[in-house]
């Protein structure tokens, strides 16, 4: 809101403080009893100690200055070429993607409504719906909401007062599922309550509405994955649906829903956020990528570590594919927006069958134009600006995707998968690998004469996306990812800083030694499943030191937005 200061802001509180008292008390006196989000007759809540006596911004900045954070971009696609009956399915799709957002409100926060309804100024209100929840996303998870206290590590999957040794120790049925919440009883004793049961009924209204979906499909493929997947979400069983999704390869309609990515929760890693893209896939890219996949079991042998780090052999049916994305929910619309996708999860799918890349290519463009291009032109050398591509942009984003096909899954010593044996520092050493290795496979096929270019434009515009991805916060596994590589290559000499013109400069040959050593350190950590090495790398290179800071501080200044929010839905598609 424009004329926002301070002082207006405080003249505010005393009009709504008692409102919010009696929103909060109201909801704790019911929470235990009845919730939106569940099924009352088997559930008990937990919820998360809370103080709302206070909902004022918390920060220096004004609200509207938060909300320069982002800038605005329109989700739009060409939707010509699809039938009355898929455009007919774009909308249902549409509408069961939403519901994902209530969903990842309770996951990555609670009830939601008290919050939101104690906020009187809009931009406020705005910039915590963004990052669902009083957490800024972008600044580390700092509270931007005075009275809301440190976000807990493990979100609101687990009781507030549960240390890690207590869960250690207990001996829940299925504590360690992707797909369940622990509670306590009355007794105090910690339980676990499936996610298709905490929230039964609008996973009901999501399966029904992917039913009707199945129903409409005109593709064969999409039509048994839509079927799979609506009943996957009464039960939390997603493993035939995966196979299902990756078996489909002519559809021009695409939709990725349910509870998949474990970044919210950093207290262990364990548990599934909710989640829903819509897309339309670009045929013609899709062509055009789809030669990579076949090179994935030569580059496995080459990876850059000894034998027993790479016996593992990435599934075949890997599949490349270029979208354009009509609608983000859930945990992919919170903070920084994704632009590439890397499915399923599911280890055992990835080694039997492979995994499907999606590049979002219209979020992409949004990304490339209206952030990186402005922080090459301020953080970059002049000599070395001329390199950053959209193309390589694209290339660098979709191979850290295929890159997430290679190494290791299960540690080399039995201690199971390398996402159980490293923890909550799981998702940030899995982000580096792909990261690393993107840059090792670019590399490799470029020797091979299968990219175009100069090998330059690929690192250049790789090291300026170092500083668009790190201003997501050190907090984000992408953000750990990125700060470990820099502080790596910043050591190994892979860049320096130009006194003279402030900015930064490649050393190409030191460059592409530094990815062969921070590849094989990644690649070490993930085999051995050496949890206490993971969390030395994440403390001590998962940082921002004040120089960096500094050149951050200048992005801010220079009015360069942070990342995108997106005007989107069917409204914006015209269906």
């Amino acid at each position: 809101m424009c004329g926002y200061s301070q002082e207006r802001e405080s003249s505010k509180i005393s009009k709504y403080k008692s409102m919010v008292f009696k929103h909060f008390f109201t909801a704790i006196l019911l929470f235990g009893i009845s919730m939106s989000c569940g099924d009352s007759s088997t559930m008990q809540q937990n919820p998360r100690e809370a103080d709302l006596s206070d909902v004022s911004i918390a920060k220096d900045d004004p609200a509207d200055k938060l909300m320069s954070k982002y800038t605005t971009f329109k989700l739009e696609a060409d939707l010509s070429k699809l039938s009355a009956n898929q455009k007919k399915m774009v909308n249902l799709l549409i509408t069961a993607a939403d519901k994902m957002n209530e969903l990842f409100w309770y996951e990555a926060y609670g009830e939601k409504q008290d919050l939101l309804d104690g906020i009187s100024d809009p931009n406020l209100k705005k910039f915590a719906k963004i990052n669902y929840g009083p957490w800024d996303r972008l600044d580390g998870n700092k509270p931007f909401i005075k009275s809301a206290g440190k976000k807990a590590e493990g979100a609101n999957y687990y009781p507030a007062d549960m240390s890690k040794e207590e869960f250690t120790k207990s001996k829940i049925k299925d504590k360690e599922s992707l797909y369940t919440f622990i509670r306590r009883d009355d007794e105090g004793k910690l339980y676990a309550v499936p996610f298709h049961q905490q929230f039964s009924a609008q996973i009901k209204e999501v399966s029904s509405l992917l039913k009707q979906a199945s129903e409409l499909a005109e593709n064969d493929g999409l039509k048994k994955y839509l079927s799979l997947r609506s009943k996957a979400l009464l039960n939390d069983k997603y493993q035939e649906s995966d196979f299902a999704w990756l078996d489909m390869k002519t559809n021009q309609i695409d939709v990725v829903i349910g509870p998949i990515e474990t970044y919210e929760d950093q207290l262990f890693g364990y548990k599934a956020a909710h989640e829903g893209y819509v897309l339309i896939k670009d045929m013609e890219w899709s062509k055009r990528l789809a030669k990579y996949a076949q090179f994935l079991p030569e580059l496995q042998k080459g990876i850059p570590v000894p034998e027993k780090y790479k016996k593992e052999k990435p599934g075949r049916d890997t599949e490349l594919n270029a979208y354009d994305v009509v609608y983000y929910a859930g945990d992919c619309n919170a903070g920084s927006k994704t632009i590439a996708i890397n499915l399923p999860n599911d280890e055992e799918v990835q080694l039997q069958k492979g995994t499907r890349r999606l590049q979002l290519k219209n979020a992409m463009r949004a990304k490339f134009d209206k952030i990186l291009l402005p922080i090459a032109a301020e953080l970059i050398h002049p000599d070395q600006r001329g390199d950053i591509t959209f193309d390589a942009f694209f290339s660098n984003t979709m191979f850290h995707e295929v890159a997430h096909g290679l190494g290791i899954k299960n540690t080399i010593d039995g201690k199971g998968t390398v996402r159980k044996a490293l923890k909550e520092h799981a998702s940030a050493i899995e982000e580096g690998k792909a990261d690393i290795l993107g840059l090792y496979m670019i590399n490799q096929l470029h020797t091979k004469g299968e990219i175009a270019g100069d090998l330059k434009n690929y690192y250049i515009t790789f090291m300026a996306s170092i500083f668009r991805s790190v201003r997501f916060g050190a907090s984000s596994a992408h953000g750990k990812a990125n700060m470990i590589r820099f502080n790596y290559f910043k050591e190994m000499g892979a860049f320096v800083k130009d006194p003279a013109t402030n900015t930064y400069k490649i050393n190409m040959e030191k460059f592409a030694e530094a990815t062969q050593k921070v590849a094989e350190i990644i690649l070490t950590i993930q085999g051995d499943g050496d949890y206490d090495r993971a969390a030395k790398v994440v403390a001590e290179k998962g940082i921002i030191d004040k120089d960096l800071q500094a050149d951050l501080d200048r992005l801010t200044k220079a009015g360069i937005p942070v990342d995108v929010v997106f005007e989107q839905g069917v409204d914006v598609l015209g269906i």
